[in-house]
């Protein structure tokens, strides 16, 4: 011991005029040995607190990343239930589209039956009353065709001189009973003031009537010819003048009469040579009638007058016809119009028809598309916020698919 402490009291060192003993260097390494113990506990207690809290810190990034996957799953529990309501919906929405498309094609197609059937009729209602209209055109046509024919028997008639040598009332009626048709004329008719004419010609449209007078005193005439000497014949030629003159007198005081005969009558001669010695030796006559509006007419006279007449006549019945066929044309081009009209409107509904279907298309080719928009859409291992909301779009779409259909039925009946 004595020896330890004469060791330990030994200087080994010095620090100016200080002396430094082994036991001093000890102290000093004990009292530096016992600060590393403190500073190594502090250390080892710093590291075991950080660990603690590194600890606590994993724990609750574990429990933030259960809920986290948590809420991943519920989101995408919940997308999945979307997912299939969204089918189902479209699945449902498609089936009522089909029908309603299938129905409406089916109403569309015996609509468009019914009105081609309907149209069908019509157009051979149209060519039925048109076949009408070509049957009294041809009826018509062949009147004209008659009427033409008799121009031509009258032609051949007139032509005849088998008769000329027949006079008074039997021959001017035999020129116009040939030259007149059946109505056109009347013989021994009653006038307003209770004369009768040998004849009366009926013109058309209310024209006043042609009086022929065949009543030519042929006696005076006859005591002309049969004269021996050229007293006897200037004394019957006097007696003719006379005659002749109230005959003329006689004419146009009964038979003249405004608003129911013509301003002039027909006094008939029965005779060419009778009218040509008229004209030749009796100028006086021929003045007094002319100023008393009486026309001495021969013969041949009569039938070209006659002739005159009866182009009147046909003119006005070919008038008659013509107006009846002009008729006829207005109203078959009516049918022809009616026709076109109702051509066009068939052209109208096949129009209408295609577009509608052209339209029906296009909302399917839409429907398709969003439908395979939907079957190509992809959920990855964790969708984030943009992919819901590019997903909720498509499924408000898909959703409204239903009320377009909707609409688009009551679209095509209304254009319907």
């Amino acid at each position: 011991m004595d020896q330890l402490a004469s060791l330990l009291a030994e200087p080994v060192a010095r620090l100016g005029a200080t002396a430094i003993t082994l036991g001093h260097a000890l102290a000093a390494a004990a009292a530096c040995f016992a600060i590393l113990l403190v500073l190594l506990a502090v250390a080892l207690w710093r590291s075991s607190r950080a660990r603690t809290a590194a600890a606590a810190d994993a724990a609750e990034r574990a429990r933030e990343a259960e809920a986290r996957m948590a809420a991943i799953a519920q989101a995408q529990a919940e997308m999945q239930g979307r997912l299939g309501a969204v089918a189902e919906v479209f699945g449902a929405r498609q089936a009522e589209l089909t029908q309603s498309l299938g129905q409406r094609l089916d109403a569309m197609t015996g609509r468009i039956g019914q009105t081609m059937t309907e149209q069908t009729k019509s157009t051979h209602e149209s060519l039925a009353r048109l076949q009408e209209r070509l049957a009294v055109i041809d009826s018509a046509q062949n009147n004209i065709q008659s009427l033409a024919g008799q121009v031509v028997q009258l032609q051949a008639i007139l032509s005849n001189k088998q008769t000329r040598g027949a006079f008074g009332q039997s021959r001017m009626e035999a020129i116009v009973a040939d030259g007149l048709p059946h109505g056109g004329y009347e013989f021994q008719a009653t006038l307003s003031n209770g004369s009768r004419p040998d004849c009366l010609v009926r013109m058309p449209n209310g024209t006043p009537s042609i009086v022929i007078d065949a009543k030519f005193p042929l006696e005076a005439w006859n005591a002309i010819r049969a004269a021996d000497n050229e007293a006897d014949t200037t004394r019957a030629a006097q007696l003719f003048r006379r005659d002749v003159e109230v005959h003329i007198r006689d004419i146009a005081q009964k038979y003249l009469i405004t608003g129911e005969t013509q301003e002039t009558a027909f006094m008939f001669v029965p005779s060419e040579s009778i009218f040509a010695e008229i004209h030749e030796n009796f100028e006086a006559i021929i003045q007094k009638a002319h100023r008393a509006r009486v026309v001495i007419v021969s013969p041949s006279l009569l039938m070209l007058s006659i002739q005159v007449v009866q182009a009147i006549l046909k003119d006005a019945r070919m008038r008659e016809q013509a107006h009846l066929i002009q008729g006829e044309v207005v109203r078959l081009m009516e049918d022809v119009s009616r026709l076109d009209e109702r051509v066009r409107k068939l052209q109208g509904h096949f129009g209408q028809a295609t577009r509608d279907i052209d339209d029906i298309l296009v909302s399917s080719s839409k429907v398709v598309k969003r439908g395979q928009k939907i079957e190509a859409l992809e959920l990855g291992d964790g969708p984030d916020e943009a992919d819901r909301q590019r997903a909720l779009p498509a499924a408000n779409e898909s959703a409204s698919v239903g009320s377009k259909s909707g609409q688009l039925r009551l679209r095509v009946v209304d254009e319907g």
